[in-house]
């Protein structure tokens, strides 16, 4: 069967953002339909490509399409697709994000609370299907040209997202901050992949875009430690790595619900991925000579993120704070270029995409409601919603890296690989898991199980069907992963494999 499936799960996201265009601007709910009718068949699909791969292939590029994009020789631009064991759930996690994006998105008919998007449905779904349908193709392209146009595509709506439908205080100046990092970011990598194009015609007489020829380029161990750096911190930028993070709490709080949980649970992954598959798996001597910047970045990423999380008053900084920690630990594995170290990482980066985007989605519940995220300004809210209370803590136990939850299963085997390489960093590094253990605990006690305000008293409802739909979606999970880590596992280590074979043969 030669179905085009990732181009399906592509383009889905583009033609029902064209189709959601058409709609006529009234028709809200028409809107909200197809919208969820779109992220369900993209959720069913994505679902699809994971479970045969993880059921039959197991090993390199799987679902390959091919086809030639721009018919112009010196260039050999194609549409290059396929998925591997790290970006296969990658793939699944976005269709995951996506679906439950809109569901949190769809709104509550009651007047008081003014929850989900009740100000242009009908474009914001479109812009966000537009960032949907960039990430999926950053994630199956296998043409160094396509990668970078699908790149830019999922970082520009976020301007928009951001500062049609944001936090009316900061949104300008969050999204502002946010383009200008990522485009620098992207435009210094750009320049990278274009040295790395040119330098493969010398090497082997061919102008190809290809990433599966460029792995077979044998550029020079010079020319791979002075490339290095720019390709793979470029990309880093996104992935929130210190000190190119700045922009990714102000860009958290800004954002709606939805793009927040899109920001944090998948944009930020996009970088970590493309840093591997462009500067790893292309320069592996680079990787290797620059590795230890590397892992010093990322250590101090994971120590200060949680310290500034720890001390933060609004709930929305603490969980961007958090996720330049977290993040910081998928880049400390990335660092280690080991076996164990490196399967943490694909772990990480689902577990962590889903965690952050429940953290986002209760925290936008409550303030839909309680019109406030300040912490010292919450409490109670386990009694007036006790299935968000209940999504939240598991988020939590996720994140303090508990036994039973994916985070355990993600981050175990990265302190363990960067114990192999540099101990003294892993134990600095390790202090994370305590100030991340105070501060959940803290705001689970003060938001959940405090007093109530007074002012508060009768104002707050439960949440939607909906919303406790998203809420069990994403709970299920991470704890399946956490149970069943053999769910995931087994495919991180065939993709992992595959990087180790480049790293090995360099």
């Amino acid at each position: 069967m030669n179905f085009p499936i990732l181009s399906v799960i592509t383009f889905l996201p583009f033609a029902a953002g064209m189709f959601l265009l058409m709609l006529p601007a009234q028709r809200k709910n028409e809107a909200r339909a197809v919208a969820l009718a779109a992220a369900v068949a993209d959720l069913l699909l994505s679902a699809w490509v994971y479970v045969q791969y993880l059921t039959q292939h197991m090993q390199g590029y799987q679902f390959v399409e091919k086809y030639t994009w721009l018919n112009i020789p010196p260039l050999n631009i194609a549409l290059h697709f396929g998925v591997d064991g790290m970006s296969a759930p990658l793939v699944l996690l976005t269709g995951i994000v996506m679906f439950t994006g809109v569901l949190i998105s769809w709104g509550d008919d009651n007047p008081k609370v003014m929850s989900g998007i009740q100000d242009r449905p009908r474009e914001f779904f479109a812009f966000l299907f537009l960032l949907a349908g960039g990430v999926f193709g950053v994630f199956v392209s296998l043409d160094l040209f396509m990668l970078f146009f699908f790149y830019e595509i999922a970082v520009f709506p976020m301007y928009l997202l951001i500062v049609i439908w944001g936090w009316v205080k900061t949104r300008e100046y969050a999204a502002m901050k946010l383009t200008l990092y990522l485009f620098i970011g992207s435009v210094v990598a750009l320049v990278g992949a274009l040295v790395m194009y040119w330098a493969q015609y010398q090497n082997t007489g061919a102008l190809s875009f290809d990433m599966l020829l460029m792995e077979r380029a044998n550029f020079s161990a010079t020319f791979q430690r002075i490339w290095f750096l720019p390709v793979f911190l470029g990309f880093a930028v996104l992935g929130g790595i210190w000190p190119f993070h700045n922009w990714s709490p102000d860009g958290h709080v800004a954002a709606p619900t939805a793009v927040s949980m899109f920001h944090a649970g998948v944009l930020m992954k996009l970088g970590a991925f493309a840093a591997i598959r462009v500067g790893v798996m292309l320069l592996p001597e680079g990787a290797k000579y620059w590795s230890g910047l590397i892992m010093a970045f990322s250590a101090i990423a994971v120590v200060y993120g949680a310290y500034i999380a720890f001390v933060q008053t609004d709930l929305k900084y603490m969980i961007g704070f958090s996720s330049v920690s977290h993040m910081g630990l998928v880049m400390l594995g990335v660092s280690t270029l080991n076996v164990t170290g490196l399967t943490g990482v694909g772990v990480q980066m689902v577990s962590h995409g889903v965690m952050t985007a429940l953290m986002f989605a209760v925290t936008g519940m409550i303030y839909d409601r309680a019109h406030t995220r300040m912490i010292p300004e919450l409490g109670g809210m386990a009694k007036v919603m006790p299935f968000a209370a209940v999504g939240f803590i598991i988020s939590g136990l996720v994140s303090m890296g508990m036994p039973g939850f994916s985070g355990f299963i993600a981050e175990f085997p990265i302190f363990m690989g960067v114990w192999r390489v540099q101990w003294l960093v892993a134990a600095v590094a390790s202090i994370s898991i305590i100030i991340t253990a105070a501060y959940i605990m803290l705001i689970i006690r003060k938001v959940f199980y405090a007093p109530m305000p007074e002012n508060l008293q009768g104002q707050v409802g439960d949440i939607t069907v909906l919303d406790k739909t998203a809420i069990v979606t994403l709970c299920l999970v991470m704890v399946g992963i956490g149970v069943f880590p053999s769910v995931i596992t087994p495919m991180i280590s065939s993709g992992v494999n595959y990087i180790m074979n480049i790293l090995g043969g360099a």
